[in-house]
């Protein structure tokens, strides 16, 4: 899938689905952290907090009462068709949903005091840009090993074939070229279990982990025997692979 692709996929599961998945029954063994807890810890209540690749804005809403003022961004237009509507049904007065580009980042020089960003690309100059002085950046990415077992059943998917760590070390050489200090990784490999082949096919078609996923009739018979190689008594398994990078300006 090339750039134009990806936003095509993410504009129709946004406004389907936004980036809700807490209807998939899953559960994974060995994640090292939760994402937005800790960028929670990071917030004082009067931060200024911008959300790159915000999705659907499940996730920064459930942060609204940790910083002043919260800002969410996607260049979804589906993504933020689904955000503002889950705005409005929403109390929370001190969260903003905008359609920009994460290469453009739209704001005045020094505004915000944390910046976050999970599974989305980010430009590591922009950030610097809009952060303040001693403002942090945190962001969580899918790492290259992630479903492996899948991808290599499909033989194909999401950075499939490339070596692992390449995305990790470009993003922190980025960092440090635009200015940032105190650059820090963490990583986990987590197993994964899902419950039935239902949910396991939710998850392929509301993410692009395997492109183009159902398309084709040999996608399903490819899918059949996978399952059928890792059914376990906890479900049917795969990783979860992640990185996470915090940097401070």
């Amino acid at each position: 899938m090339n750039a134009v692709e990806y936003k095509q996929f993410y504009d129709q599961v946004g406004k389907i689905n936004g980036w809700d998945f807490s209807k998939v029954k899953s559960v994974s063994e060995g994640v090292a952290w939760d994402f937005y807890d800790e960028v929670i810890q990071s917030c004082k209540k009067s931060d200024l907090l911008l959300d790159i690749g915000t999705g659907g804005g499940e996730a920064l809403l459930s942060l609204a009462d940790s910083a002043l003022l919260l800002i969410g961004i996607d260049l979804s237009t589906g993504m933020i068709e689904t955000a503002l509507n889950n705005l409005n049904q929403s109390n929370k007065s001190n969260i903003r949903f905008l359609q920009m580009d994460a290469e453009k980042l739209d704001f005045p020089d020094h505004f915000f005091n944390i910046v976050s960003c999970r599974h989305s690309a980010f430009s590591a100059r922009e950030i610097a840009k809009v952060l303040v002085n001693d403002g942090v950046f945190f962001t969580q990415q899918v790492s290259e090993h992630d479903k492996l077992n899948l991808k290599e059943a499909f033989g194909r998917g999401q950075s499939f074939g490339t070596k692992k760590g390449v995305l990790k070390n470009q993003y922190i050489a980025e960092l440090a070229d635009a200015g940032f200090t105190d650059i820090q990784s963490f990583e986990y490999n987590a197993t994964d279990y899902f419950e039935t082949a239902e949910d396991f096919i939710f998850l392929l078609k509301h993410t692009p982990i395997i492109p183009n996923f159902g398309q084709s009739e040999t996608d399903f018979q490819i899918l059949q025997q996978f399952i059928k190689n890792n059914q376990t008594e906890k479900g049917i398994r795969t990783n979860s692979e992640r990185f996470m990078i915090t940097a401070r300006k």
